[in-house]
């Protein structure tokens, strides 16, 4: 399986209800809090509830405590894919 990226992690944001707030930031915004891009932790469990059901890997409700910025948020679907595959 392929790695969750930062195309994929804008793309979730943007096509998903209740997430498409700022959806063009970039390499440079990989470690700005997600809470400074508008989301918070209510959009982060709909960004969970969004991976659970694309990729069918299971997203615990505190996982958000994990995804505090982007980078840390590509990193924890990327543990959830693997584990998954294994």
């Amino acid at each position: 399986m392929e790695n969750f990226t930062l195309d994929d992690l804008r793309r979730l944001f943007a096509t998903s209800e209740g997430l498409a707030l700022i959806t063009d930031f970039g390499p440079e915004d990989l470690d700005t809090p997600v809470t400074e891009l508008g989301y918070d932790s209510l959009a982060m469990l709909e960004f969970a509830a969004v991976v659970q059901r694309e990729y069918g890997v299971r997203m615990p409700d505190d996982c958000v405590i994990e995804m505090i910025t982007p980078r840390e948020t590509i990193e924890y679907v990327n543990r959830r894919l693997d584990e998954v595959a294994a």
